[in-house]
């Protein structure tokens, strides 16, 4: 199985960079993992917040193929212990589940056609993070969901 991290936006942080780049080298000893990036808008000023949403929505379903199965990084989503996530990601890749993909949206959320294409949503947490921080907080949980069905001793318990 793959896992896929689409984020929309450039790193502007070289620290962020930097521990996205260790996380990312680290999970792909277990799993492979690709972060891809969509560009960020161009003349946003002119766009409504829901033209936006829009906007980004199309880039990010353009994304996908038919089989993905498609996670949203989403406030209002369900929150999972490290323990659980790991569970979660143990049924996700015992279905034969050829790609999971996870999304950070924009700064406004998600469109309405992308939670319909959704097949679930997902929380970090009840605090609000930059779409830049929540980058490596979510690649270091993949990272430490991995070694705990490893049974490494990364995750004390």
């Amino acid at each position: 199985m793959t896992i896929k991290l689409i984020a929309i936006g450039k790193t502007d942080h070289q620290a962020i960079q930097s521990l996205i780049d260790e996380y990312s080298k680290r999970l792909n000893f277990y799993i492979r993992f690709d972060l891809e990036l969509i560009p960020d808008l161009k003349s946003t000023k002119s766009l409504s917040e829901a033209q936006q949403k829009e906007k980004e929505g199309e880039l990010i379903l353009k994304k996908l193929l038919p089989a993905d199965e498609l996670i949203l990084l989403d406030e209002r989503g369900k929150t999972l212990s490290s323990m659980e996530f790991s569970q979660y990601l143990q049924k996700k890749m015992n279905s034969g589940l050829k790609q999971l993909i996870f999304v950070i949206g924009g700064p406004y959320g998600f469109s309405d056609s992308v939670y319909s294409r959704a097949h679930g949503k997902l929380s970090l947490s009840q605090m609000t993070f930059s779409h830049q921080m929540i980058r490596p907080f979510f690649i270091e949980q993949l990272y430490r969901a991995m070694t705990i069905l490893k049974g490494e001793p990364y995750h004390h318990q």
